[in-house]
């Protein structure tokens, strides 16, 4: 099976942008991006959740309260 050149990338993009527009696109593509995100750091392990967590605990407590 070929593999897709930039000619067949560039009318496939032109497609994509005649069916959904550019601020639709635009949206499309963020939240493609934030859910690639978050499926890294789900597969990666809850390695830096708890540090995450523990430094938001010691926040916290070292804040003076009135």
């Amino acid at each position: 099976m070929p593999s897709l050149g930039a000619p067949e990338l560039l009318i496939i993009l032109v497609i994509v942008m005649l069916i959904f527009g550019g601020s639709r696109l635009r949206d499309v593509m963020k939240s493609l991006g934030t859910g690639v995100r978050e499926f890294k750091e789900s597969a990666s392990g809850d390695k830096e959740q708890p540090q995450q967590t523990q430094q938001s605990q010691s926040d916290t407590s070292e804040t003076p309260k009135a």
